[in-house]
Protein backbone atom coordinates (compact mmCIF):
# COMPACT_ATOMS: atom_id res chain seq x y z
CA UNK A 1 0.00 0.00 0.00
CA UNK A 2 0.88 3.41 -1.13
CA UNK A 3 0.45 6.78 0.44
CA UNK A 4 -0.53 7.69 3.56
CA UNK A 5 -3.70 6.15 6.04
CA UNK A 6 -5.96 7.87 8.81
CA UNK A 7 -6.82 6.30 11.76
CA UNK A 8 -7.67 6.25 15.22
CA UNK A 9 -5.55 5.53 18.32
CA UNK A 10 -7.26 1.93 19.82
CA UNK A 11 -4.28 2.07 23.00
CA UNK A 12 -0.82 3.11 23.85
CA UNK A 13 1.43 1.72 26.57
CA UNK A 14 4.01 4.25 27.09
CA UNK A 15 5.80 2.24 29.58
CA UNK A 16 6.12 -0.39 26.35
CA UNK A 17 7.08 1.78 23.82
CA UNK A 18 3.99 0.09 21.81
CA UNK A 19 0.13 0.88 20.96
CA UNK A 20 -2.36 0.18 18.48
CA UNK A 21 -4.21 1.97 15.48
CA UNK A 22 -7.16 1.33 13.35
CA UNK A 23 -7.16 2.76 9.90
CA UNK A 24 -10.70 4.49 8.93
CA UNK A 25 -13.13 1.97 7.43
CA UNK A 26 -11.54 -1.32 9.49
CA UNK A 27 -11.91 -2.94 12.32
CA UNK A 28 -8.37 -4.68 12.27
CA UNK A 29 -5.79 -3.49 14.82
CA UNK A 30 -2.33 -2.00 13.26
CA UNK A 31 0.88 -2.05 15.80
CA UNK A 32 3.07 0.93 15.90
CA UNK A 33 5.98 1.72 18.00
CA UNK A 34 7.07 5.19 19.98
CA UNK A 35 9.82 5.39 17.55
CA UNK A 36 7.77 5.84 14.85
CA UNK A 37 5.57 8.83 16.10
CA UNK A 38 7.00 11.87 14.50
CA UNK A 39 6.26 14.12 17.53
CA UNK A 40 8.63 15.61 19.75
CA UNK A 41 7.02 14.13 22.57
CA UNK A 42 6.39 10.89 20.98
CA UNK A 43 3.27 9.76 22.99
CA UNK A 44 -0.29 9.97 21.59
CA UNK A 45 -3.60 9.55 23.29
CA UNK A 46 -6.70 6.77 23.41
CA UNK A 47 -8.96 8.11 20.45
CA UNK A 48 -6.64 10.50 18.78
CA UNK A 49 -6.69 10.89 14.90
CA UNK A 50 -3.26 10.23 13.36
CA UNK A 51 -2.21 9.65 10.01
CA UNK A 52 0.05 7.13 8.75
CA UNK A 53 1.93 4.78 6.59
CA UNK A 54 0.80 1.02 6.10
CA UNK A 55 4.06 -1.18 5.52
CA UNK A 56 4.03 -5.04 6.07
CA UNK A 57 6.46 -5.81 8.88
CA UNK A 58 7.51 -9.35 10.20
CA UNK A 59 4.52 -11.02 8.73
CA UNK A 60 2.09 -7.83 10.03
CA UNK A 61 1.12 -5.11 8.83
CA UNK A 62 2.81 -1.96 10.87
CA UNK A 63 1.78 1.94 11.22
CA UNK A 64 5.13 4.28 10.27
CA UNK A 65 5.25 7.97 10.52
CA UNK A 66 3.01 8.59 12.80
CA UNK A 67 1.76 12.38 12.30
CA UNK A 68 -0.71 13.58 14.95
Amino acid sequence: MEGRSKGFVQSFNRLGGYGFVVPVGSREQVWFSAEDIEDESRTVSEGQQVSFVLVLGDGRFEAKELRL
